[in-house]
């Protein structure tokens, strides 16, 4: 069933899956896609407490999937099928060169979904492909068979970091976006990056009305004689006797309030001397063209894009740096959320603005913790987000209503809506089951390894009226049978951690005796009222709408 995407939708599970059964051919106008690939290396995501305590707390992800095994073999033969010859061809080429090996298991799990995006792509729509050098050159040759050659745009460098360890080769401190469009006819804004202060000072005049060009010479000419009226004389001066001919620079007719693009190239001189572009001075051979710097103005943005430190100042109209707004994220960014390959806000609205417009449909295949989809929600573009892990649909969820507040609207596809599907979920993936029973309020997992959570499944960090002191909610989830046992149990740890409140979340309906167990211990008191300090939550009472009972001015859900 495939769907509209006329509404902001995340989706829960498997891309390859969604993208074939939900989302309709030509529907999307922009993909951006950053898959995870770094060989037999697990990704954990390191949560940093932003409430004055030192501990992180660290939850294992995801492991790197991409190994070659019986899966990534079926994905192999199923791109080796693909009706398009090229992709076929690739394939099997890729295969005698690298073998069975986990580099094409990568490419043969990556080649069926870069197909189906090509598919979800409208004729305009542009795709951006962010990896590694590691897989990146093998990546192009695919992007080739699927795009073609001819749609192949720019190889974007990435600057990701500011340093590297110690090593026997130069520092690998970039990443590599690929740049392909679906036709020569795709969106594109023409983006632009602030002129530097040094190139303002030498070829600008600063006047009372701002800085204005101070070119002279041949700049409205092109080199080379035309047999048109381009090449006639005009105003007594004449572009063929010095081996050029009128070519005006298409920067100054954007700047004008209205259309002159039929005029002829005389017509167009003409209206321009009128309106005080350019001016003819006794004397000057050639005429002299004159204009301001606008806020809009500036270089044409190259494929380089290398945040360098300590050029605070250097641009023009700013304080920033060279590439100040594409800067990678350091442990101290409030932006960063601790995820493993989270990618500022500022690289995302770069190419968003660059190939997009209000109102365009971004899909994210492998959204993560949701930078792109924030950064289109800011930018007021529609917005698909496809993820294979409850833990991601829970930090962009949180992430969106930190951001901008309960008024934001979207779906979420794929997670339980019912009990029994609250049930399946349980028996499928315990720890996915986890991760979504705590995003459903607002908890923050806890160490994930097996037998390390010492009790703890979840906290959760907020300020009452007295905003000096941080305090903690603890949070113990149960998928099975429940006793009183594993009351008494939570009450434990919240003395051991020294929280202030503590909540089980459980599938099945408590006992009469574990009801009386949590009121045994009391209340969390404070100036607004008075707090259950132990409280017991069904995963069916959730669902219904209910919600935790504390005094949280301000939660501090690190995200």
């Amino acid at each position: 069933m495939v769907m509209r995407l006329d509404k902001n939708i995340l989706f829960y599970g498997d891309n390859l899956d969604i993208l074939c059964r939900y989302i309709k051919e030509y529907s999307v106008d922009l993909v951006y896609l950053d898959p995870p690939f770094n060989s037999n290396q697990n990704f954990n995501v390191l949560f940093e407490e932003k409430d004055g305590t030192s501990s992180k707390a660290q939850i294992k992800a995801f492991e790197d999937t991409w190994h070659w095994d019986d899966e990534a073999a079926r994905a192999y033969e199923q791109a080796v099928l693909n009706p398009n010859g090229k992709v076929s061809r690739f394939m099997q080429a890729i295969r005698a060169f690298l073998g069975e090996s986990d580099m094409l298991a990568y490419i043969s799990m990556m080649a069926p979904r870069l197909v189906e995006l090509h598919r979800v792509l409208k004729q305009t729509g542009s795709i951006y492909l962010h990896c590694d050098p590691t897989a990146s050159h093998y990546l192009k040759l695919l992007m080739d068979s699927i795009f073609g050659q001819e749609q192949f745009r720019s190889e974007i460098i990435w600057r990701r970091t500011g340093s590297h360890n110690k090593m026997k080769r130069f520092a690998p401190i970039h990443d590599t976006i690929l740049f392909y469009t679906k036709t020569n006819n795709f969106n594109w804004n023409y983006p632009k990056k602030p002129y530097m202060k040094g190139h303002v000072k030498q070829y600008f005049i600063l006047d009372e009305k701002g800085y204005r060009t101070n070119y002279y010479g041949n700049v409205l000419t092109g080199s080379g004689v035309r047999g048109g009226e381009s090449g006639k004389p005009w105003r007594g001066i004449d572009p063929s006797a010095k081996g050029r001919h009128w070519a005006i620079p298409g920067a100054l007719i954007e700047d004008l309030d209205e259309d002159i693009s039929k005029l002829s190239q005389h017509q167009k001189l003409d209206r321009l001397l009128e309106l005080g572009y350019i001016t003819i001075e006794d004397g000057q051979a050639w005429p002299i063209y004159e204009r301001y710097i606008r806020e809009t103005d500036g270089q044409p943005l190259p494929d380089v894009w290398a945040f360098q430190p300590y050029t605070s100042g250097t641009v023009f109209g700013t304080n920033l740096g060279i590439d100040e707004d594409v800067r990678w994220l350091t442990p101290q960014d409030q932006e960063r959320l601790g995820y493993p390959t989270q990618k500022p806000e500022g690289l995302l609205e770069r190419i968003i603005k660059a190939s997009s417009n209000e109102g365009d449909t971004i899909l994210d295949p492998f959204c993560g913790c949701g930078t792109s989809i924030a950064t289109a929600q800011k930018l007021r573009r529609n917005w698909v987000g496809i993820d294979v892990t409850h833990l991601a649909i829970a930090l962009i969820r949180h992430r969106l209503q930190k951001g901008f507040g309960e008024q934001i609207k979207y779906q979420v596809k794929g997670e339980p809506t019912s009990l029994p599907d609250a049930e399946e979920l349980a028996r499928q993936d315990p720890y996915q089951f986890q991760w979504w029973a705590l995003g459903l309020v607002g908890a923050r997992p806890n160490e994930q390894k097996k037998g390390a959570d010492k009790g703890i499944d979840g906290r959760l960090y907020f300020h009452d009226s007295d905003k000096k002191k941080t305090k903690q909610i603890i949070f113990s989830v149960k998928a099975g049978n429940v006793s009183v046992a594993h009351v008494r149990e939570l009450w434990g740890v919240i003395e051991r951690e020294k929280a202030d409140m503590g909540v089980m979340i459980t599938l099945q309906k408590p006992t009469q005796p574990m009801r009386k167990e949590s009121a045994s211990a009391g209340f969390f008191y404070a100036l607004n009222g008075q707090f259950p300090r132990i409280q017991i939550i069904t995963i069916r009472e959730l669902l219904e709408g209910r919600k935790i009972n504390y005094p949280g001015i301000l939660s501090l859900f690190n995200f």
